[in-house]
């Protein structure tokens, strides 16, 4: 993220702390890792984007998934951007060069 040198970010630890923090901050994008794991499933962070998009509709959202860990999970975040539900995804495969230029070009 060193590659978003003038760009503000700011990082929730706490998964239910991020809508909050949009709100304050007005991001123009929102990035969040779906994992298996309680707080960072698909459902979870779909139900945040969702409470983000009301506080501020311009916002885009960019999930990030480990299609080498969970295969199954990459399909199911495929086909939320393929339906217009998020913006953008990545795989945690790649370089942080490309994500800084992913998160650039929104």
């Amino acid at each position: 993220m060193q590659e978003l040198d003038d760009y503000q970010i700011v990082i929730s630890e706490n998964p239910g702390r991020t809508a909050e923090c949009c709100r304050t901050f007005r991001p123009y994008a929102l990035l969040m890792e779906v994992t298996g794991y309680e707080s960072w499933r698909l459902e979870e962070r779909l139900s945040i984007q969702k409470k983000v998009k009301e506080q501020n509709p311009e916002c885009k959202t960019v999930i990030l998934v480990d299609d080498i860990a969970d295969k199954e999970l990459a399909e199911k975040v495929k086909k939320v951007k393929r339906d217009g539900v998020i913006d953008e995804f990545l795989f945690s495969s790649v370089t942080e060069s490309y994500l800084a230029a992913i998160m650039d070009s929104l």
